[in-house]
């Protein structure tokens, strides 16, 4: 629950919002003016009144009871009709008339009724109020505004964090020319795709359990078994493990690329 107030020609009037509803406190409205709360009850005794109340609540309330609603209608406008907030809202489960206790206490109506009561109980006060809930309405519009565009923008650049870190920690590094020679050939993929052979990952990540593969990202693995494929047939072609593991890398950046753009992601999580 959302709680604001307004100032209308000197009265602060408090307003909440329930459930995306607007609520304006009538107690507010008639606060300055002498018996003001009288002046409530004497409007909800009107006919008119519960006429209206009866038609807000069949539009906008599926629990209001309608034939509770027909036997108060058919006795307002009596010399001995009597009706409080609470009973209205005991007697026809109305949710359009709020009864609050404590410290903001008082009556409150939906922002419809509200409007209601105040153009008969002072249609000039309506119209400052009217001025003032719309001021307040524009604000919020704005603030609305104002954060979607800033989440926007973090998006944007929480997005770029990501694809820098893509680029940083995932696409392999280029590998320069060396002579060396790995005697297992896991580590000439391993080095192809990680940058490193399964004993420098376990020197770097001492307190892991398993090895550099069983920490690899679903498109390294998915890579990384293209690359057993290609390694193989270089093999066949007789090309030196030096050369095969330049190679093995370029294609391993490339294929990494594809793999991390939004739509490669998305096939493999599926």
């Amino acid at each position: 629950m959302k709680k604001q107030k307004i100032y209308v020609q000197g009265a602060e009037v408090s307003i909440f919002t329930i459930q995306k509803r607007d609520y304006i406190s009538l107690t507010d409205m008639v606060r300055n003016i002498e018996n003001g709360l009288v002046l409530i009850e004497k409007w909800l005794r009107n006919k008119n009144t519960i006429e209206f109340l009866g038609v807000w609540e069949q539009l906008n309330n599926k629990s209001f009871n309608s034939p509770e609603f027909g036997g108060i209608y058919n006795s307002a406008g009596l010399n001995r009709f009597t009706m409080s907030v609470k009973q209205w809202i005991s007697k026809t489960q109305a949710i359009g008339l709020i009864s609050k206790t404590g410290r903001s206490g008082g009556t409150y109506a939906h922002k419809d009724i509200a409007f209601e009561f105040v153009s008969w109980l002072n249609p000039v006060f309506k119209l400052y109020l009217i001025k003032e809930f719309q001021r307040l309405k524009e604000e919020e519009s704005e603030r609305l505004a104002l954060d979607w565009d800033i989440k926007r923008n973090l998006a944007r650049v929480n997005y770029r964090i990501h694809t820098d870190a893509i680029k940083e920690y995932l696409i392999p590094q280029k590998l320069q020319p060396s002579s060396c020679v790995y005697a297992n050939e896991a580590d000439v993929l391993n080095k192809a795709l990680f940058g490193m052979t399964a004993k420098e990952w376990r020197e770097t990540n001492p307190k892991q359990e398993g090895n550099i593969r069983d920490y690899a990202t679903a498109a390294q693995l998915v890579c990384l078994v293209n690359l057993e494929s290609l390694n193989a047939e270089f093999i066949r072609q007789g090309l030196s493990q030096s050369d095969r593991l330049l190679r093995l890398n370029e294609i391993a950046i490339i294929q990494m690329r594809s793999l991390l753009t939004i739509g490669g992601i998305q096939k493999l999580a599926e």
